[in-house]
């Protein structure tokens, strides 16, 4: 077990210090819900930090459970974190300011003295990237109904941060290391560190210095530094070619994700696209409908991608395409549903 004095981070303002910039997100904080825990309460929750569960950009991330057994993550900003006052106010304020069952829950955060903490619900089943490529002792492989199922709760989720907030508030760290599950695998979206919001209904886009993870971030955004909703369908859309394939966005001497599965399609065969670990479990077309939905979401002109509504509404079809394959149906790697050849589908017309 690790001492407790290993995890004091550079020292944070205290609130009454703090900058004259975050002066209004410390006014927010006060006056939102969350609890505020003290340092001492995370030491006994987490049992002196005793159980690591994760870790991000702000620090790791400890298993505890409160007074009522309630259980519960929280990340603990470390020495190295590149996350900063900004981050974290950032994070707490925007989840005190939106509620969706496809978003993680805030419980409460600590900011004393040298302590900066953000205390969330606990999703056992870990993160969608964990399960798709074994971390944890995952043992079992993702079926294609489960796998498309995450992501229409995923979908569902950045919806309503686009949409359904009084401002919109664009995400800008999608992927499949921020889609967290619980134990009977729902998906939610959590990380909300680096989200910015549109400061009125009347902008299309927010200048700012781009920011995200290699792989995901939408290469229009990387070069001009215009962040607009589609920067988050770009990264969506790479997290369904990782569903798809199982694959991560990058491997070294096959490029990105993206050009290898146009390749892939190319041929019209999508079983050449399909994660093998599923052994062609899948509808055919539920599987064109999810991979033509994602290269969509990653062309490289932002203005053509769809929005996350109609990204919805392509994974609610992909779904029920999925769910009403019948065990008469020969599986996805040789027909569809439909009993047609498999060489007669392709990519859907845009």
């Amino acid at each position: 077990m690790q001492e407790v004095s290993t995890y004091y981070p550079p020292s944070a303002p205290t609130p009454n210090s703090a900058p004259v910039s975050t002066k209004s997100n410390v006014d927010q904080l006060h006056n939102s819900e969350s609890r505020q825990f003290t340092y001492k309460e995370l030491v006994k929750y987490t049992n002196k930090f005793e159980r690591s569960i994760g870790q991000g950009g702000f620090g790791l991330v400890y298993y505890g459970h409160l007074e009522d057994n309630t259980e519960v993550a929280i990340k603990m900003r470390s020495e190295s974190s590149s996350h900063g006052l900004d981050e974290f106010l950032a994070e707490v304020n925007s989840l005190t300011k939106v509620h969706h069952r496809n978003l993680v829950s805030l419980v409460g955060y600590c900011w004393e003295k040298d302590h900066l903490a953000l205390v969330y619900e606990y999703m056992s089943r870990g993160s969608l990237c964990d399960q798709l490529r074994g971390k944890n002792d995952v043992g079992e492989t993702l079926s294609w109904r489960t796998r498309v199922r995450i992501v229409l709760e995923s979908a569902q989720g950045l919806d309503y941060l686009h949409k359904g907030c009084s401002l919109p508030i664009i995400h800008r760290d999608v992927k499949s290391n921020n889609i967290l599950l619980d134990e009977n695998l729902r998906a939610k979206i959590a990380d909300f560190g680096l989200c910015k919001t549109y400061l009125s209904d009347t902008q299309d886009h927010i200048s700012t210095i781009a920011a995200g993870s290699a792989g995901y971030m939408d290469p229009e955004y990387y070069h001009t530094g215009w962040l607009a909703e589609s920067s988050d369908v770009y990264s969506f859309g790479v997290v369904l070619l990782e569903v798809a394939t199982g694959e991560p966005p990058i491997l070294p001497g096959h490029g990105h994700i993206v050009q290898r599965v146009k390749q892939k399609i190319s041929s019209g065969n999508v079983s050449l696209v399909a994660d093998a670990k599923m052994g062609g479990a899948y509808d055919v077309n539920s599987m064109w409908k999810l991979v033509d939905t994602a290269m969509a979401c990653t062309t490289d002109a932002a203005i053509q991608r769809p929005p996350m509504s109609v990204v919805v509404a392509q994974l609610k079809e992909s779904l029920a395409l999925e769910e009403s394959r019948g065990d008469n149906s020969v599986t996805g790697s040789f027909t569809s549903t439909t009993g047609a050849p498999m060489s007669t589908f392709g990519p859907l017309a845009r």
